[in-house]
């Protein structure tokens, strides 16, 4: 029992040490950017983004480090289902999301597309570092394309990014630059412990509770990585800033299938368990293609679509858990 409560403690302390190191990190990274002039839109798009899912990211490198890859994989997986059925469908309950078009039109189907470009690479049951290579290239063909088409969505940037307009406004010139290099760099060491606990702790508590480290990626370690996203959205709903939350949470799905992996794999190919192509990535799918008509519908997110989306949720990690 003692065992048990210790490596769960670890998990939630890493699990917080993630959302605040991430948390410094893009807080004094996007004070220097301001400083140095860079557009708010920019920071917003870029390091804002990087920041919701720089715990994947942290957690599935320390996974392939130390050889635990089947929490790598699973975290990836959880953390896509939990974006879009735990974190879109709880946000939209509390209040209906406004959906920007770029999203319906370009992010959504980018989306869905590599979530199927997925499925051959992992065909044989193993990710090689040459697949790695490629999600990589996809990402930044993504991120490039992104800011190609930047200039025609200031527009709709603009009217919709209030909540990124605000965190803007209020970095602008805060702290110095030493200052700022220091919250960087505790944020960075942040996330260094919290990745370690976390990948620890998971993966004892897989060994005490004769779990798969999949089940454990996909439901513990997900949900924990997915926090920050989750408490975000929840206060942003509440406060009536929801603009762009739906599009942060399809970047975020794009990150993690591109960019997580695929830096993963640059630490070592890993085997995958053979119930990642029969019910992890067809579950992501499926939520993915979801997204699309729940999005486009009056370009909305409406209460009774969030609900469908948790029930979904809910329903597709029990299925995955109780074959794996």
């Amino acid at each position: 029992m003692t065992t048990l409560l210790g490596n769960s403690a670890l998990v939630v302390g890493g699990c917080g040490a993630l959302y605040f190191g991430a948390e410094w990190l893009v807080r004094g990274a996007a004070r220097i950017a301001s400083q140095m002039g860079i557009s708010p839109i920019v920071v917003g798009l870029t390091l804002v983004s990087l920041g919701t899912s720089a715990p994947e990211l942290v957690v599935g490198v320390f996974a392939a480090l130390e050889g635990k890859t089947g929490l790598l994989v699973g975290n990836v997986m959880g953390s896509n289902l939990a974006n879009i059925g735990l974190i879109l469908g709880a946000t939209a309950v509390i209040r209906p999301l406004k959906v920007a078009d770029r999203v319906v039109t370009r992010d959504v189907p980018i989306m869905v597309v590599i979530s199927i470009f997925v499925f051959p690479l992992v065909q044989d049951l193993r990710i090689d570092r040459a697949e790695g290579v490629i999600l990589l290239v996809l990402l930044t063909v993504y991120v490039a394309f992104t800011f190609h088409t930047a200039e025609e969505d200031l527009p709709e940037l603009r009217h919709d990014g209030d909540t990124v307009s605000e965190e803007a406004a209020e970095i602008e010139g805060a702290g110095g630059v030493l200052g700022n290099l220091g919250l960087v760099a505790a944020g960075a060491l942040g996330l260094g412990f919290g990745g370690k606990a976390i990948v620890d702790g998971a993966s004892e508590l897989a060994l005490l509770l004769g779990a798969s480290p999949e089940v454990i990626g996909l439901t513990l370690v997900a949900v924990g990585t997915s926090l920050p996203e989750l408490v975000t959205s929840i206060v942003a709903a509440a406060r009536q800033q929801v603009d762009i939350a739906v599009g942060n949470i399809v970047g975020s799905n794009i990150f993690n299938l591109t960019a997580v992996l695929g830096v993963s794999t640059l630490v070592t190919g890993f085997p995958v368990n053979p119930t990642i192509l029969t019910h992890q990535l067809p579950a992501v799918l499926v939520l993915s293609f979801l997204v699309w008509p729940v999005t486009a519908t009056a370009r909305k997110v409406r209460r009774s679509e969030g609900l469908l989306l948790l029930v979904a949720y809910f329903s597709f990690t029990v299925w995955i858990t109780l074959v794996d």
